[in-house]
C-alpha cells in the first residue's frame, strides 16, 4: 500500500521571488515534483478544456483514429505506448491527444483537429488553454532560473525563445477487463524540461524518489483543488547535473475513469544542454556530456513508440 505524500507548495502570485526561488529549489532537489497555486489559468477554463476532452474520447474509435498522431500530434490509442520500454507489458492503459506548439508559425499547421461540426468549441478551447498554460510556464522558468542562482531571464534567451511545447490529453478507462494489472502510465520520467498537469480529482499517481534502488518504493500524490502538479524532466536534470531530480513516476489504475492534461515544456531542438557552471566543480563532474535537446528527446521518443519514425517534434 503506497505512502501519501504531500508535495511542496510555490505560489507564483507571490511577490517575493527570492524566497519562492529558494521554494522551488528545495522541491526540486527534495521530490522533482511541487504543486504550483495562483498560476493563473481560470478554473472556467480548465472546466471548459476537461469537458471538451471527454467529448473527443467518447466519439467512437474509427474517428479517433483518423486523426491518429502524426508529426507528434494527434490521436494515440490505447495500449500503443509503453513508458517502461524494460517491461513485459502490452502498453499502457490510457488513450491521448497531442496539440502541438502554437508559437511556432512553420509548425502550428501540423497539429490536427475534431471537425469542427462535431465539436464546435473544442479548438479555441485548447488554444486558449495552451497560450495561457505557456504563460504560467515561462514565468515559473523564470523562478526556475533564480531559483538555479542564474538570471531571470536566462531561459528566456535560450530555452524559451522558440520552446517545443505540447499539450497532451490524457483519458484513462475505469474498467480494464482482463487488464486490470497495467499501469495507465507505466514507471517514467518525463523526458524534456518541466511538466505543468492539471487533473480531474481522480487519485493514480504515484511517484518514486529513489527511481535506482530496488525494490521501488511509490508514494501516492494528493489532490490540491485549483493547484497544477508541477514535474522536472530529465534535460532540466542533465542542466543541474543531478541536482535538481528527473523523478519516476506512473499512474495505477484505481477502477475509476480519470481524466488530465499534460503541458510539456521543452528547449528548441537545436538548444545545447550541458551541465551549468554552478553545478559542476572539480570534486563534482558533469555526470552527462552536451547533448542537442532534439536529438535527446527523439531518442526517448523512439524508445517509448518502438520502430515508428514519425516522431519530429524536435522541429519546433
Amino acid at each position: 500500500m503506497a505512502t501519501k505524500l504531500r508535495l511542496p507548495m510555490v505560489d507564483l502570485s507571490s511577490p517575493d521571488r527570492v524566497s519562492t526561488g529558494n521554494s522551488i529549489r528545495q522541491a526540486c532537489v527534495d521530490y522533482g515534483f511541487f504543486y504550483l497555486v495562483n498560476h493563473g489559468v481560470d478554473d472556467q477554463l480548465l472546466s471548459s478544456a476537461f469537458q471538451q476532452s471527454a467529448k473527443f474520447f467518447t466519439l467512437p474509435l474509427n474517428y479517433k483514429l483518423s486523426l491518429s498522431r502524426k508529426e507528434y500530434r494527434g490521436y494515440t490509442p490505447l495500449y500503443s505506448e509503453n513508458l517502461d520500454p524494460s517491461s513485459q507489458s502490452k502498453g499502457d492503459a490510457k488513450e491521448s491527444y497531442y496539440i502541438g506548439n502554437l508559437e511556432d508559425s512553420s509548425s502550428v499547421n501540423l497539429n490536427q483537429w475534431p471537425s469542427q461540426e462535431l465539436l464546435p468549441d473544442w479548438r479555441p478551447t485548447m488554444e486558449s488553454l495552451i497560450w495561457k498554460l505557456l504563460e504560467a510556464g515561462k514565468k515559473l522558468m523564470s523562478l526556475i532560473a533564480l531559483s538555479l542562482n542564474l538570471d531571470d531571464d536566462f531561459f528566456e534567451k535560450t530555452a524559451l525563445n522558440k520552446p517545443a511545447a505540447f499539450l497532451r490529453l490524457l483519458h484513462y478507462p475505469g474498467e480494464l477487463g482482463s487488464y486490470e494489472e497495467l499501469c495507465g502510465a507505466s514507471a517514467h520520467s518525463d523526458y524534456g524540461m518541466i511538466t505543468l498537469l492539471v487533473t480531474d480529482g481522480v487519485p493514480g499517481l504515484q511517484i518514486c524518489k529513489e527511481k535506482f534502488k530496488q525494490p521501488r518504493v511509490w508514494e501516492d500524490v494528493s489532490h490540491v483543488e485549483g493547484a497544477f502538479i508541477v514535474n522536472i524532466g530529465d534535460l532540466m536534470e542533465r542542466w543541474t547535473n543531478c541536482i535538481y531530480r528527473s523523478t519516476l513516476h506512473r499512474v495505477i489504475p484505481t477502477g475509476k475513469e480519470r481524466y488530465s492534461m499534460a503541458f510539456f515544456l521543452d528547449p528548441p531542438s537545436d538548444c545545447v544542454v550541458e551541465c551549468f557552471e554552478s553545478c559542476c566543480s572539480e570534486s563534482s563532474p558533469p555526470r552527462f556530456p552536451p547533448i542537442r535537446s532534439g536529438d535527446y528527446l527523439n531518442e526517448r521518443f523512439r524508445l517509448t513508440y518502438g520502430s515508428e519514425k514519425e516522431l519530429k517534434c524536435s522541429s519546433n
